[in-house]
């Protein structure tokens, strides 16, 4: 499991984990740009650090050719601590 940095997560620190926005849209068969977006807020058509799901499972995989550890948990956003 990765540790996330609560900036537009999980999303922020998967890309990074995973070596930036071009290593992970070429794993997932999208454009740079769309994965750029994964980080960006819905107010700028982002998904608010929201990976899609039918991304998951190249990336999970993507990530075990890289040696990243990374698990279907770490797609799951924080825990919102204002409770």
């Amino acid at each position: 499991m990765i540790a996330t940095n609560g900036f537009m997560e999980p999303a922020e620190t998967i890309i990074t984990a995973l070596g930036g926005p071009s290593a992970v849209a070429r794993a997932a068969g999208v454009h740079r740009t769309r994965v750029s977006m994964w980080k960006a807020p819905r107010e700028r058509g982002g998904t608010n650090g929201l990976i899609p799901y039918r991304h998951v499972p190249r990336l999970l995989e993507f990530a075990k050719e890289r040696g990243v550890e990374l698990e279907p948990g770490d797609f799951i956003p924080p825990a919102d601590d204002a409770a």
